[in-house]
């Protein structure tokens, strides 16, 4: 297993202690997911993403996508359909089998909207940054500015 000294991050940052402790989580987890479904994740401008998951033979009642605490989970249960003749396949090559599949997002990455197409399942997100955290200018000599200094 390989191991990071993030000594030299904490020096001269405030905040991320926290690094370390994701870092291992993602890499653990990732290590304990199945490699089904198969799937992309682009990159379609800066702050837009899209994941593109492969789920041909499910339909949009058998999926369900949440996301909670930074955490999106797309998961399937085929529905078994009693009154349906079973089916005796030669070859079975298209899974069919039930499926659990997260992703950790990033502070302020949300999901905008979900497509199911051609048996391709779209989920397009974005980073939307509040307000509070986006760079302003702060005036200088501001004559509405009370000095903090009385003189005697």
């Amino acid at each position: 297993m390989t191991t990071f000294d993030f000594a030299p991050l904490y020096r001269s940052t405030v905040g991320f202690d926290h690094l370390a402790s994701l870092l291992d989580s993602v890499t653990s987890s990732e290590r304990n997911q199945p490699a089904y479904p198969p799937y992309n994740i682009e990159l379609l401008e800066q702050d837009k993403y899209r994941i593109t998951m492969a789920v041909a033979g499910y339909d949009e009642q058998e999926i369900s996508i949440t996301s909670e605490n930074n955490t999106l989970t797309v998961a399937a249960a085929k529905v078994d359909k009693g009154n349906e003749k079973r089916r005796t396949y030669l070859h079975q090559g298209i899974a069919e089998r039930n499926f659990k599949r997260q992703f950790k997002l990033a502070d302020h990455v949300k999901v905008i909207a979900a497509s199911l197409s051609n048996g391709l399942l779209h989920i397009q997100l974005e980073r939307e940054i509040p307000e509070a955290m986006k760079p302003r200018s702060i005036p200088i000599n501001d004559s509405n500015v009370q000095p903090l200094l009385k003189s005697a």
